[in-house]
């Protein structure tokens, strides 16, 4: 198995793109031949100047249309499942908070935690400290998102919000994995006027399903999940500077980024591990160098002080 100080550069960047593909840890490491721990540790150091590059680089934004949204995970085990103390080290239900901008299909903000009101307050803050203009915010029905918008944004905002009705479900329903049928929608403008034609969460729920898709972390009814919550971080940081910066949108033909005039090209995978600093891998040493080291003696051509 390949160490981390023996990962270069294109061995680097196939173990990212193993990732950023849906692949769990364990099946990048039978691709790559990459050691668990090293993807793990490479996992762990690009999240975290991702992140460090989102939050410095997505600001100063001009966003008409903002949808907000969460989607749920868990690390470890269910929270009904999971003792106080494992609770302490991050075990449980996780909620990943998301801003989209639906003509640019931008990433503004993202947020990994949990759903009560703390956490819609530090959510909308962020969003707000990213957005230069007046802006439509739709979110769903959930309450926490009321006094977290008024308290970001205040007056200057348009925002309603869209509450999904759905009926009963029937037997067939009942007996497979699946939600209840949506029925209907109900509008509720909270503030300001906004225009009830881009009253929506479509695109930022269809971001969640490749989330769903992307990262293995979320697949349903699998053991693939975090057991970690720093990992779960880590890798929907990569994921979504990797959303925002190297993927081209369907309908766009540019990333996001380029279409919100934050990029001027599409990133690739090389570009992306570049934000790390660059190490310089291992050179493996002789059985002969070894044994004279352990016997205190210098190889042949080394430098006396």
């Amino acid at each position: 198995m390949v160490s981390m100080k023996q990962l270069d550069s294109s061995l680097r960047a196939q173990v990212v793109r193993c990732l950023i593909e849906g692949n769990s840890i364990r099946s990048t490491v039978r691709i790559t031949g990459v050691a668990k721990n090293t993807i793990a540790k490479l996992l762990n150091d690009l999240g975290c100047v991702c992140a460090a590059f989102h939050n410095k680089t997505v600001r100063n934004l001009k966003v008409r249309r903002l949808q907000a949204d969460e989607i749920w995970s868990f690390v470890g085990a269910k929270a009904k499942n999971t003792s106080i103390e494992k609770k302490a080290e991050g075990w449980g239900d996780v909620w990943t908070w998301t801003a989209l901008d639906a003509d640019t299909k931008l990433c503004v903000s993202y947020l990994v935690g949990g759903r009560d009101a703390g956490w819609a307050h530090d959510f909308m803050e962020d969003c707000a400290n990213r957005i230069k203009n007046r802006v439509q915010i739709t979110t769903d029905g959930h309450k926490a998102y009321l006094e977290a918008v008024e308290n970001a944004f205040g007056a200057d905002i348009d925002y309603a919000q869209l509450q999904k009705i759905y009926g009963a479900p029937s037997e067939s329903e009942q007996r497979r994995y699946s939600p209840a049928r949506c029925i209907g929608c109900d509008l509720k403008v909270v503030s300001g006027d906004p225009d009830p034609a881009h009253v929506s969460t479509s695109y930022v729920e269809r971001q969640n399903l490749s989330m769903r898709m992307g990262m293995r972390r979320f697949t349903r009814l699998t053991n693939g999940f975090s057991k970690k919550i720093d990992n779960h971080r880590h890798m929907i940081a990569l994921y979504f500077l990797y959303y925002n910066f190297g993927r081209v949108h369907q309908t766009l033909r540019v990333t996001p980024a380029m279409e919100a005039g934050i990029a001027g090209h599409v990133w690739s995978i090389d570009e992306i591990c570049a934000l790390l600093p660059e190490t310089k891998p291992a050179t493996r040493k002789t059985e002969n160098e070894m044994i004279l080291k352990a016997l205190g003696e210098k190889p042949a051509g080394a430098r006396v002080s």
